[in-house]
């Protein structure tokens, strides 16, 4: 059996949007417009082998931006020990209704989704909010039918920053 190895190197575009405001504040008008996921009912569904049409309906009435937060992590509580005072919040945010239609052409692209973003701010600074584009990480794989579904998140996440009152990068509706 001949093995292979793929090598890709791409360029990604990372925005870093100050908002101006205390970063508790942004955190938390974030956490509201990107709620967990509601695990327990994902897991239900799994469990009895529902219709994929369930898991959409579901998603959608629970993601009012059309993305939630699989995962949070609090660095600011952590890293303090170390002597480091910045605030910093990371997420994964997704949309597994989304990725399944990029999933289904290379499971691979799970490496980009969900999302990474991060809420930080220096001391005594403004917050500021973090993402990479959507879409060139998803066009990295070279598939138009991914590159698509990344350039829909690219304007999901214009929509999302807007409601946040986040300088929204003509990079993202373009």
């Amino acid at each position: 059996m001949t093995q292979q190895t793929r090598t890709v190197r791409y360029g990604t575009t990372r925005f870093t949007l100050e908002s101006g405001e205390d970063p508790r504040a942004l955190r938390a008008r974030y956490e509201q417009a990107v709620p967990p996921v509601p695990t327990d009912r994902v897991d239900e569904l799994v469990r009895r082998r529902a219709p994929w049409s369930d898991m959409l309906e579901l998603i959608s009435a629970s993601a009012p931006f059309d993305f939630l937060v699989y995962f949070r992590g609090q660095a600011d509580q952590l890293f303090p020990l170390a002597g480091d005072d910045a605030m910093c919040t990371s997420y994964l945010m997704g949309n597994h209704t989304i990725a399944e239609r990029m999933y289904r052409y290379e499971p691979s692209i799970l490496l980009y989704a969900p999302l990474h973003t991060v809420i930080w701010a220096e001391p005594d600074g403004p917050a500021r909010f973090s993402v990479d584009r959507p879409s060139d990480q998803f066009g990295s794989f070279g598939r138009d039918e991914i590159t698509q579904v990344g350039r829909e998140l690219d304007r999901k996440l214009a929509t999302l920053l807007d409601h946040l009152g986040l300088p929204v990068p003509a990079e993202l509706t373009d």
